[in-house]
């Protein structure tokens, strides 16, 4: 990034075909598998996930499948790397045989029903971008509501409460 500072990863903002509620359950997923709780998917965490999820894998095997995803080479998957696994697997960029085509398919986030849309032109993609980007906007705008609802519901609580608590101080 320019000035050599470290760039914030905001997945919202740059896997924007999944949903936010999607984007939670593959942080859930990522959550659940990293064991150290390092924030990385390591060979032994991704061995064991691929185990626990019923495709197991070589040690060769699961080493190509960090190898296709491991931007920085650290051989390991960070997050943004896990979800690049559900990307490429929604735009059929995995092959059919691969472990990540294993994992994709096998945990519980089913990338194939909101996932990266198979745009036949550019225009088409442009008018899907706006329409998911809204989307986002409607849900975050939603959950910005109910949190509003529920501080508003709290706040008429306490006044309740002190209400109820001065006449007891009387």
């Amino acid at each position: 990034s320019p000035g050599g500072g470290r760039r914030v990863f905001s997945p919202a903002a740059e896997f924007r075909e999944f949903s936010r509620r999607q984007l939670r359950d593959m942080e859930r997923l990522f959550r659940q598998y990293d064991a150290g709780k390092d924030g990385f998917i390591d060979l032994m965490e991704l061995k064991l996930m691929m185990e626990k999820l019923g495709a197991p894998q070589t040690h060769l095997g699961l080493k190509n499948m960090i190898k296709e995803v491991d931007e920085d080479l650290d051989s390991k998957l960070s997050f943004r790397e896990f979800l690049l696994i559900f990307r490429k697997a929604a735009a059929g960029e995995l092959q059919e045989d691969s472990g990540l085509h294993a994992l994709a398919r096998l945990s519980e986030i089913d990338v194939s029903t909101e996932g990266v849309k198979g745009a036949r032109s550019f225009f088409e993609a442009k008018v899907q971008a706006i329409h998911d980007s809204s989307r986002f906007e409607e849900e975050i705008k939603a959950e910005q509501e109910e949190k509003k609802k529920q501080a508003e519901e709290l706040k008429q609580r306490k006044a309740a409460f002190k209400e109820l608590q001065s006449t007891f101080k009387q």
